[in-house]
């Protein structure tokens, strides 16, 4: 129990000298994800439909070479950022342009190459999440938006994608939550963000779990609320759980209250007073005006 005080003596220090860095780690962890992550889900959504577009045999050959060009491209894309660590690809990304241009070319700020790192890395996970979002839509609503004359990208933008991003974006919140606690391999080119300002700390005082405890309350703060608004927004897309028929239109007044003509068929729908009168008119005959 001590102990525990003690932790809690160390915390409360350090938050008390050091919290302008503690914030501004926290903002720029933030940025980055978000941005990273905007970003990201674009490239995704872009690989997503490239690799989704429908090709058959009957289609000129260079349509087919075309398509076929860009999903091995995507498909190569995907597999090498999905299966590398993101703190190499920082070491790549940063270190790589001007060790291959002799430094003739550098990076004009730390900033442009992390979002470079984050929103590249995010989007190879989006662009597989994209592709499933996309197919997991009943093909009959492709087939019935072709039936009418839509063209592929009508029925993509009008049909397939609105649904879609509901069904992926369970998928976008977990990526933003993810890149929140990634970045902070982003140390690694001397991005300071959230964890990189827990390394220059630990270094001036040595109080290594102490700051640490802070990182983790830090992350787990941002997490949650993150969790919390995503949620919120995943309810705000579903829409309402109740449904009325808009009272305005004519066709919705006028249901039901309408009388059909004597020869109809079994299904149409009939009013209480046809009915009233084809019951007459089998009980008593019809009237001789009506013959």
């Amino acid at each position: 129990m001590q102990r525990f005080l003690d932790l809690c003596q160390d915390v409360a220090l350090l938050w008390q000298n050091y919290w302008p860095g503690y914030l501004n780690g926290v903002k720029n962890t933030l940025i980055l994800a978000l941005i990273g992550t905007v970003i990201g889900c674009v490239i995704g959504l872009v690989c997503g439909i490239l690799n989704t577009i429908p090709y058959s045999k009957s289609d000129p050959a260079p349509k087919r070479f075309l398509l076929k060009l860009i999903r091995i491209v995507v498909r190569v894309y995907v597999e090498v950022f999905r299966g590398t660590p993101m703190i190499l690809q920082a070491v790549f990304i940063y270190y790589g342009l001007p060790y291959f241009t002799y430094n003739a070319v550098q990076w004009p700020s730390v900033w442009a190459a992390s979002i470079l790192v984050v929103s590249i890395n995010t989007g190879a996970y989006m662009a597989e999440s994209v592709r499933g979002g996309i197919i997991s839509i009943d093909p009959g609503q492709t087939e019935g938006a072709k039936a009418i004359g839509m063209t592929h990208f009508q029925t993509m933008t009008s049909v397939i994608l609105p649904q879609a991003l509901r069904n992926i974006m369970p998928q976008i919140g977990n990526n933003f939550i993810i890149n929140v606690k990634d970045s902070s391999v982003m140390f690694i080119i001397t991005f300071t963000e959230f964890f990189a300002f827990h390394r220059y700390i630990t270094g001036i005082n040595m109080m290594y779990f102490p700051s640490a405890t802070v990182e983790m309350i830090g992350y787990l703060t941002m997490t949650l609320i993150a969790s919390f608004i995503l949620r919120w927004v995943e309810k705000r897309m579903d829409g309402s759980d109740s449904y009325e028929l808009v009272q305005a239109d004519q066709l919705t007044m006028a249901a039901g209250t309408y009388t059909h003509p004597d020869k109809g068929t079994p299904f149409d729908e009939r009013s209480k007073e046809h009915r009233e009168r084809v019951r007459q008119e089998l009980k008593y005959g019809r009237p001789k005006g009506d013959r």
